[in-house]
């Protein structure tokens, strides 16, 4: 009899977030546990469950953390405990991925199981570093080969005299270790020394990084770059296609990796556009919102009532409708401090009113909040005059988040800090510092974005260096002041 358990063998794609498949997205954000391998995209994780457990099966070159086996046994184990189980791989999970030998296990225990596709990076990569891998005038036929193995050399041992004759295209994964080897072998079976190659490592990714050459130069090119795995190589005419840039490199914000603070469990709408013009975006930290137990309060008797986030309006208005209050009979003039909190608003027909009523002396003010802004009573009184405060709820950090961010770190995906607000600068120094992170460290790698002077001299008395603070604390604004970073890292 089935108890529930499920696992999804997922495909991950190559790397950008927005190559996920619907359907592997559905599977993470469902999942209770969730075993993934190096080359996912961290910031994938940011869509679990707050209570997900998160198991790395990080794969290195001859270090592996989790044995295959000890791999299959998870998800044996959890599946048959009952849960929803997702085995996250990068690219397809049947390329290349070991996904049979999962479902084998899987189906030899009993669980029930079943495997999502994902892009594969030999495509992916191929794509966004502006080669289509077939081509009518280029290339008819495309071929994945695994550039080693599990020979005590690791060269792979295929059929090299069909392999160099047989496919115009050939992608291969993992393989820049055996590069010379690679290259010699097609040139002795029959491939012309002169044929294109090129290798492009994290692809997809803004450190997607490309070497050019011919089957005869390709190994002395990529040594002198340093370029490492992980990396695909395609061999083929179609390699000529390539203009420099791609399509995917000139976007404006292509190559920014942006820490992005965060104050609340809501994402924001900058995130996405950032994104669109090419940069990496990781909110940080990661939060949960739990709404807090339903005041006495009578909301008809205030004059001025203050919405300090977009979830103090969602709360609000859920509490009406709790108690049957009709909206009509609440006479207080509506406030906002922000322009999602607006937007929240506006979504039940009401707007805001001048913040300058709200301090008039002669009003009953009324404050919405989550716990953590209550805290701060001085500032609150001295910004909103004499008021009641209401919490309407309480953000928690998902401890996950942290996990994200180190992996993100060491990979050198955390180029530039930008913080909207003073809050947002307490609350991310108060994860790095539950990290072991030192400003001082950050300082010496990471350019540093305030909105204004408020989140300035936060950042400032925290111990940032702030390189750049915003003309007006807009996306508009920030999006100029990202580029002008680009173009100057592009000068240096």
């Amino acid at each position: 009899m089935n108890n529930g358990g499920y696992v999804y063998l997922v495909g991950a794609g190559p790397g950008d977030l927005q190559l996920m498949t619907l359907k592997a997205r559905r599977c993470v954000e469902m999942a209770d546990v969730i075993l993934y391998d190096r080359l996912v995209n961290p910031l994938l994780l940011e869509w679990t469950k707050p209570d997900c457990e998160h198991i790395y099966c990080g794969k290195l070159p001859k270090r592996h953390l989790l044995r295959q086996e000890a791999i299959n046994e998870k998800l044996v184990q959890y599946g048959s405990e009952g849960k929803i189980v997702v085995r996250l791989k990068g690219g397809d999970p049947s390329v290349f991925g070991r996904v049979g030998e999962e479902a084998h296990a899987l189906d030899e225990a009993g669980v029930q199981y079943e495997i999502v596709p994902g892009i594969t990076a030999g495509i992916g990569a191929a794509t966004y570093a502006g080669i289509p891998v077939t081509h009518r005038d280029h290339s008819a036929s495309f071929t994945v080969v695994t550039g080693h193995d599990k020979s005590e050399k690791g060269e792979p041992l295929i059929d090299w005299q069909a392999l160099a004759t047989g496919s115009d295209t050939i992608a291969f994964y993992m393989g820049v270790k055996n590069l010379g080897y690679i290259a010699n072998q097609l040139t002795l079976h029959g491939k012309p020394k002169e044929t294109p190659v090129i290798l492009i490592q994290w692809g997809t990714l803004g450190s997607q990084k490309t070497v050019s050459g011919t089957l005869e130069t390709i190994a002395e090119e990529v040594s002198k770059s340093n370029l490492t795995n992980p990396a695909i190589t395609l061999v083929g005419n179609v390699a000529n296609i390539r203009k420099e840039p791609s399509w995917f490199e000139r976007k404006p914000l292509f190559g920014q990796h942006i820490l992005l603070g965060r104050t609340s469990g809501s994402q924001g709408a900058i995130a996405h556009e950032l994104e669109e013009l090419g940069a990496e975006v990781f909110e940080f930290p990661r939060m949960y919102t739990k709404t807090a137990e339903k005041p006495q309060a009578d909301f008809r008797n205030f004059d001025q009532i203050v919405f300090l986030s977009p979830e103090s309006v969602e709360i609000f208005f859920n509490w009406l409708r709790a108690d049957k209050v009709d909206l009509r009979d609440i006479r207080a003039a509506f406030h906002v401090r922000s322009k999602k909190s607006e937007r929240a608003l506006e979504k039940y027909g009401c707007f805001t009113s001048e913040l300058s009523k709200v301090k008039d002396g002669c009003s009953k003010v009324l404050l919405l909040g989550n716990a953590h802004s209550a805290n701060d009573k001085m500032l609150l009184t001295d910004t909103w005059g004499l008021h009641e405060y209401v919490i309407t709820h309480h953000d928690f950090v998902v401890s996950s988040t942290d996990v994200t961010c180190e992996r993100l770190k060491d990979e050198g995906r955390i180029q530039t800090i930008v913080f909207p607000s003073a809050q947002s600068v307490q609350t991310v120094s108060d994860r790095f510092m539950k990290m072991g992170w030192s400003i001082e460290e950050i300082n010496e790698t990471v350019k540093v974005i305030c909105f204004g002077s408020m989140s300035e001299k936060a950042a400032l008395s925290a111990g940032y260096k702030v390189d750049v603070v915003l003309e007006s604390p807009t996306k508009e604004a920030l999006i100029k002041a990202l580029i002008q970073l680009n173009i100057t890292e592009v000068v240096k």
